[in-house]
């Protein structure tokens, strides 16, 4: 039997009705899921006061999905996107709930949050590139900047409310009352994005070579892509060093300008704001500017910023530099995402959004394993200073490869805001 194909954009006329359900199912069950995260991060820290349970705890939460998100890319590929991300909502929602009925009977074993952490690492491992490539199939593709800036200032204003929210639970509820919390927002999220028509995309080429086939088919693509493996090398190597501002900010603020915790929430709202600014004047406004433009400015960006932070002196000085790099967050990973989606085709999206989400689980733990000890023998303002510097360097040798100006040129041949085409993929070698 052909595997049914999605319905082109062209003839989808309630892509707006679709886009607000999907955004609105996604913005309830993420809210549920950061309450959740800053809940079960304050349990862990403040029970146990242990260095080391809160590292295995950032290890369970985050190295399943860099496992899983190699698997997800190609379930993604070969399946009705929509129901592998309400599969692994479900699963994170089941998992949750037993988590909290075993506490609300008594239960205070670590292995069992590390082993729910590792659930809903998963199903985010599966969730993340099915996302990423179902988007461009309910939203039309001169719409897909604006949308992905509106998601960006959605997950910004998550972050602006969530902690506070967060804080007020954790003082009036038991954590398993807050884990409850999450598992009725997830019912809410599945339940809209149900009544979003998706089908399943269909292939140029039947799913004929195994699934193990198909996971080196986009290994082959992704290496052979220009632009797409220049725009993976650099969001690699810019996250990585993105780590330093951070992570480490709070650290400097408690030992350069005082360990008021009024000093540290100005900080996350400084970085909040300006996202959730950035994200919406991107959408409406982004197009004006080449994708690949957006994203070397904010490469070039993290690294002013970061070094600027490092050389502050006056504490509300450093406030307006992490604003900035707020602002630069949106500018980097909004463009990058619509390039993907408007430069790969369909059936090959979720295993490209498989290896990005790899990037994405892996760089900061990666980048905070160096900078974090750095931190113990040198100041922070030392290493601020010295990722800044570093990403300049990433930032000239990206545009000077000469991969890096083909990725360049094929941007601005097949990306521009009036063309919409794919680009094909690449099969020379540099």
């Amino acid at each position: 039997m052909p595997e049914e194909t999605s319905t082109p954009h062209g003839q989808r006329p309630r892509w707006r009705r679709d886009v607000a359900l999907f955004l609105s199912g996604q913005m309830v069950s993420l809210f549920g899921s950061m309450l959740v995260q800053y809940a079960v991060l304050w349990y862990l820290t403040l029970t146990t006061k242990d260095g080391t349970v809160v590292a295995l705890s950032t290890i369970f939460g985050f190295l399943p999905q860099a496992i899983v998100s190699i698997f997800g890319g190609v379930w993604a590929d070969r399946h009705n996107r929509k129901f592998l991300i309400i599969g692994a909502d479900a699963a994170i929602a089941l998992a949750t709930l037993v988590l909290a009925v075993l506490m609300f009977l008594g239960a205070r074993d670590l292995w069992l949050i590390y082993a729910v952490l590792a659930v809903r690492s998963i199903g985010a491992g599966i969730q993340t590139p099915a996302v990423g490539a179902l988007v461009p199939q309910i939203v039309p593709a001169d719409r897909l900047l604006s949308i992905n800036g509106l998601t960006q200032t959605i997950q910004a204003g998550m972050m602006l409310v969530g902690p506070p929210v967060a804080a007020v639970l954790y003082a009036t509820l038991p954590l398993a009352a807050i884990l409850s919390i999450d598992v009725v927002t997830a019912a809410i999220g599945i339940g809209l994005l149900a009544l979003v028509p998706v089908s399943k995309v269909a292939r140029a080429q039947a799913a004929q070579d195994g699934y193990f086939g198909d996971l080196a088919a986009g290994f082959r693509y992704v290496v052979g892509h220009p632009l797409i493996r220049w725009l993976l090398g650099l969001y690699a190597v810019v996250m990585v060093l993105a780590a330093a501002p951070s992570f480490l900010t709070p650290l400097m603020v408690a030992r350069s300008f005082g360990e008021e915790v009024w000093k540290l929430t100005v900080l996350e709202l400084s970085f909040s704001i300006g996202m959730m600014l950035a994200g919406a004047t991107i959408g409406a406004w982004g197009k004006r500017f080449s994708r690949m433009t957006l994203i070397v400015g904010a490469s070039i960006a993290f690294g002013a910023l970061s070094i600027g932070m490092g050389l502050s002196t006056n504490l509300w000085v450093f406030y307006a530099f992490m604003f900035g790099v707020g602002v630069a967050v949106p500018a980097f990973s909004t463009p990058s995402m619509t390039v993907l989606q408007e430069a790969v085709e369909p059936e090959r999206q979720g295993r490209v959004f498989g290896f990005f989400g790899i990037v994405s689980a892996t760089a900061m733990p990666v980048g905070m394993a160096v900078f974090g000890p750095l931190a113990d023998v040198r100041s922070v303002e030392f290493v601020l200073v010295a990722s800044g510097l570093a990403t300049f360097a990433v930032a000239a040798v990206a545009l000077a490869l000469p991969s890096g100006r083909r990725a360049m040129r094929a941007a601005r041949d097949h990306t521009d805001p009036l063309s919409h085409g794919p680009v094909e993929a690449a099969t020379e070698a540099d």
